[in-house]
């Protein structure tokens, strides 16, 4: 049990400059195919967790908004571009880019909407060729690297 008010999943942008909390699990996670997710993500599909505001708090800065439709807004980080965020102007929900939660691996979508514009390719990504991140660079250059990005937790 986790006390009331107290996060149980926390996340935040790449740099560090925004950071949220959650104070319960969501539910209802998802991914989305339409058009105008694959812009914002800058990706095939975006991918969300829906979280009532009640249980939501940004907890480190603030995000900045573009107001995408006329019913709904995408929050990002101003300094770093990282993309974090859905929610219909007005509503009482936000949804949470799953890849921006410090433990994404916790969540795991369970539906797909949009699907009139999924990518053909993106069925059969698990059947592709993999490496891991070492593998790709190898050690040497992986000792070289050194991250700017904010580590997965406050």
């Amino acid at each position: 049990m986790t006390e009331p008010g107290k996060p149980v999943l926390s996340g935040g942008c790449q740099c560090g400059a925004v950071r949220f909390g959650v104070t319960t699990a969501p539910t209802r996670i998802s991914i989305c195919h339409c058009r105008m997710c694959q812009k914002a993500a800058g990706a095939p599909f975006a991918s969300f967790a829906d979280i009532n505001k009640t249980d939501f708090a940004w907890t480190k800065g603030q995000p900045s908004f573009f107001r995408s439709s006329s019913i709904a807004e995408r929050g990002f980080c101003a300094g770093c571009g990282t993309p974090l965020s859905f929610g219909r102007i007005g509503g009482d929900r936000i949804e949470i880019m799953t890849g921006a939660f410090d433990r994404p691996d916790q969540i795991i979508p369970t539906r797909q909407f949009g699907t009139e514009s999924r990518l053909g390719w993106v069925v059969g990504i698990a059947n592709l060729p993999s490496q891991t991140t070492q593998q790709n660079y190898g050690p040497e250059k992986m000792a070289t690297i050194v991250s700017h990005q904010h580590p997965d937790h406050d």
